[in-house]
């Protein structure tokens, strides 16, 4: 996906589509919010096949492998799909990996709070449909619809005195202190030390539950912080280099073009063709 925001619905006949294409396990270079109105989704992810009736949510991590197959239930299909780039919200996005990195699915009540979900996925979808939609508003649009799926999820979980897995408390801590300090130059031992355990732990836990290595996941975060100041600020490339702690440009583009595809100046000047 080359937008920054994407934002569709599946309905009756996009589910008898879907069904009858090859639909293979994959990964997205994205992040997914999926919103079930009605209709039932088949999810095949953290190599388990999940059924959920609607109401519901699906988020999606990106680079999890995973499989979406929208159902028909008593003749109907209505489902939000939201697709956006991890620097599009970078403060929420490394939010909700520690969320939803443990439970991609969760079912909902349907009720006044649920038909607000689905009112504010109006509000976005008509804001896109403009010839210059607002990309700002469609920002907060989509902070204040997580911030409300947030608040159901919580309740969700607190009634259901859930108890996180050692590895899932290492994570979470893990994503905290990263959240602090990811604008240093420190590497994998540093994470490890603060969080009492030794690299080869932490990297085990980081590749069971995203696939990356803690280094891969300390450059991405990096990167998606990078990609939020091209985007929104005019700092030049050396000053957005040594914000997030690369003190030589050369090697921060070098960096930066390995993992988007891009240099910095290239991504720039995609985004201000986009808004424009």
């Amino acid at each position: 996906m080359k937008e920054l925001f994407k934002i569709y619905k599946i309905g009756h006949l996009d589910a008898l589509h879907i069904a009858e294409i090859d639909n293979s396990p994959h990964q997205h270079n994205f992040e997914e919010l999926i919103i079930g109105i009605k209709g039932r989704l088949e999810h095949f992810i953290d190599y388990n096949t999940q059924y959920y009736d609607a109401p519901f949510i699906s988020f999606v991590t990106k680079g999890k492998i995973h499989r979406i197959q929208p159902h028909i239930l008593n003749n109907e299909c209505d489902f939000w799909v939201i697709r956006f780039k991890s620097e599009f919200i970078p403060d929420i996005t490394f939010q909700l990996y520690n969320y939803y990195h443990d439970q991609a699915n969760i079912s909902l009540v349907s009720d006044k709070q649920f038909d607000r979900l689905n009112r504010l996925c109006q509000f976005i979808y008509e804001e896109m449909q403009n010839h210059h939609p607002n990309l700002g508003t469609v920002r907060d649009l989509l902070s204040a619809l997580f911030s409300m799926i947030e608040e159901r999820r919580m309740n969700l979980v607190e009634n259901s005195n859930k108890i996180l897995t050692n590895q899932n408390k290492t994570f979470q801590n893990l994503l905290a202190i990263l959240e602090e300090n990811f604008r240093r130059s420190d590497g994998v031992t540093f994470y490890a030390e603060k969080l009492f355990t030794s690299t080869k732990t932490l990297n085990t836990i980081t590749q069971n539950i995203l696939h990356l290595t803690v280094s891969e996941l300390i450059e991405t975060r990096k990167l998606v912080e990078a990609k939020n100041l091209l985007f929104t600020t005019e700092m030049t490339i050396s000053e957005i280099g040594y914000e997030i702690g690369y003190s030589d440009k050369a090697y921060f583009t070098s960096v930066f073009k390995k993992k988007s595809g891009q240099t910095p100046t290239e991504f720039r000047e995609d985004m201000k063709k986009i808004i424009s």
